[in-house]
């Protein structure tokens, strides 16, 4: 009993970052991670829990909740517990191949739907994560394993993001031999070029491609396929082609002045920066720096968040997060019970910076831009916001946000960075293969399988924009299909 009361006392340790004013004088991550000894106490706590929603992903409401990838969470942990590192880690990896991306950036579904956030803080699930696979890379338990056996059969995989990753792991492990395209200079998709080095440094994506070069895996850089190489000659060469390029056709503002220069989407904003930190700052600053500039970031998630921590790092005058909707309540709603997702204000990295800074928090919600102003020689100077109310339109019934009338306001504006998300796949890839898409630009798929026979979709490219551990599972799982589709039955 005595013992048992022992793992009641465990309380959740914050995670340990660096003072924001310290850290944003580097593009770095600022993750402290705690000992190992307490990370095996948080193990500890999750032993009391009776029925683990962490790992049953599903639909709950309108909302995911646990883990997409059904993560073996209580029995992982219970490992953790005991201090057996090396099984634990072997046991996370029967579903997750890629740790070392979701205990950096997933927002942690299978804390939300901890049991213990009935009554206390959740059990620190993710930090015991990115504590298995960072130890593992450290005792050498993650190495090269190329297959004994190989099938014979080739694929190809265009788009080396998370989902492209998984899939290329999962293929190569069952014997195919595997080639994965990318458009860019450098492997990883978006987690190279969409997700700063501050939430996951580079060296990360490079360790675990190293790896996979020595498993079998063929890279192919700079390679756009659909332009470089045509989708007839790739379905020629290759028995199956895997497509993740990913949601990345961004939404844009239409408003007037929408053509003044100092106006980025937010993805080429963040990949300048980084290609720049990657090719060793050869000029004094980045190609697109909000530097002594008066900054907007139209859009409030996370790729809104990421564009504020990156113009504070390059030493921005102010910086203005708009976002269209109402804030968020600080606790859960009546009708927003555990274990759905919480729909609640979360203040991250980016915004405490700005706190830490400039005294304020940088969002101002319910508020758009209305028209850009620019100078003489076409630069932007000024945009004019405008705040916004929620009617019911009289066609369908659905309730929008509009102007309110006289509520416009000017403010400074010499970069504007738009973060208001994406619209599905880019057209000319989906052309080139001439597969099939739904009304928002997203590939149609049987079973993962295109319209067009032995051509396969996965990740934001088939099932729109969204979180990294998503685009990881639709890997996996379109991996299995192309095994079956291949070979006629699968083992993955």
């Amino acid at each position: 009993m005595e013992e048992q009361n022992k793992k009641m006392e465990f309380g959740m340790d914050p995670e340990r970052f660096e003072a924001p004013l310290e850290r944003i004088k580097h593009f770095n991550e600022f993750h402290a991670p705690v000992s190992l000894e307490k990370q095996q106490n948080q193990g500890d706590r999750c032993m009391n829990c009776g029925v683990p929603f962490c790992q049953n992903g599903q639909l709950v409401g309108t909302m995911f909740s646990g883990c997409p990838l059904n993560n073996l969470v209580p029995e992982t942990n219970n490992l953790v517990c005991g201090g057996n590192w090396e099984q634990a880690y072997e046991r996370l990896t029967k579903t997750n191949p890629l740790p070392e991306f979701t205990s950096r950036v997933c927002p942690a579904l299978c804390e939300h739907a901890c049991t213990h956030n009935l009554f206390e803080p959740p059990v620190e699930t993710k930090e015991n994560e990115r504590a298995i696979i960072e130890n593992a890379y450290k005792n050498g338990w993650v190495h090269s394993a190329p297959p004994a056996v190989r099938t014979g059969k080739k694929v190809a995989i265009v788009g080396s993001g998370p989902s492209g990753l998984a899939a290329a792991l999962k293929l190569n492990k069952r014997g195919h031999e595997v080639t994965v395209f990318e458009r860019s200079d450098r492997i990883g998709g978006l987690i190279r070029y969409g997700i700063p080095n501050m939430k996951l440094d580079k060296s990360v994506i490079d360790r675990r491609m190293e790896i996979m070069e020595a498993d079998g895996i063929k890279f192919r850089t700079g390679v756009d396929v659909g332009k470089d190489i045509k989708a007839e000659d790739l379905k020629k060469e290759y028995d199956a082609v895997v497509l993740t390029c990913g949601a990345s056709n961004p939404r844009d503002i239409g408003a007037p002045g929408r053509d003044a220069d100092g106006i980025y989407f937010a993805v080429t904003y963040l990949a300048a920066n980084t290609k720049w930190l990657l090719d060793g700052r050869k000029t004094e600053e980045s190609p697109i720096s909000a530097k002594d500039k008066n900054v907007i970031v139209i859009g409030g998630g996370d790729t809104g968040n990421d564009c504020v921590g990156t113009a504070i790092r390059q030493g921005a005058k102010s910086v203005t997060q708009l976002e269209m909707m109402p804030m968020p309540p600080e606790e859960r709603a009546d009708n927003n019970p555990w274990p759905e997702w919480p729909r609640v204000l979360k203040t991250d990295y980016g915004q405490q910076e700005a706190i830490a800074v400039f005294g304020h928090d940088p969002r101002i919600y319910k508020t758009t831009v209305k028209e850009f102003i620019k100078d003489k020689k076409g630069k932007l100077k000024k945009a004019v916001i405008v705040s916004l109310e929620s009617k019911k339109d009289e066609k369908t019934g659905r309730m929008q946000m509009v102007p309110i009338e006289g509520s416009e306001k000017e403010i400074p504006a010499e970069l504007v960075l738009i973060a208001a998300g994406f619209l599905g796949s880019e057209k000319y890839v989906t052309d080139a293969f001439k597969v099939e898409v739904d009304g928002r630009t997203n590939v149609s798929t049987n079973d993962f399988e295109t319209s067009v026979k032995g051509v396969f979709a996965a990740g934001d490219m088939r099932r729109g924009q969204s979180l990294v551990v998503w685009a990881i599972r639709e890997g996996i799982d379109v991996a299995r299909a192309v095994d079956k589709n291949l070979m006629g039955y699968t083992n993955l």
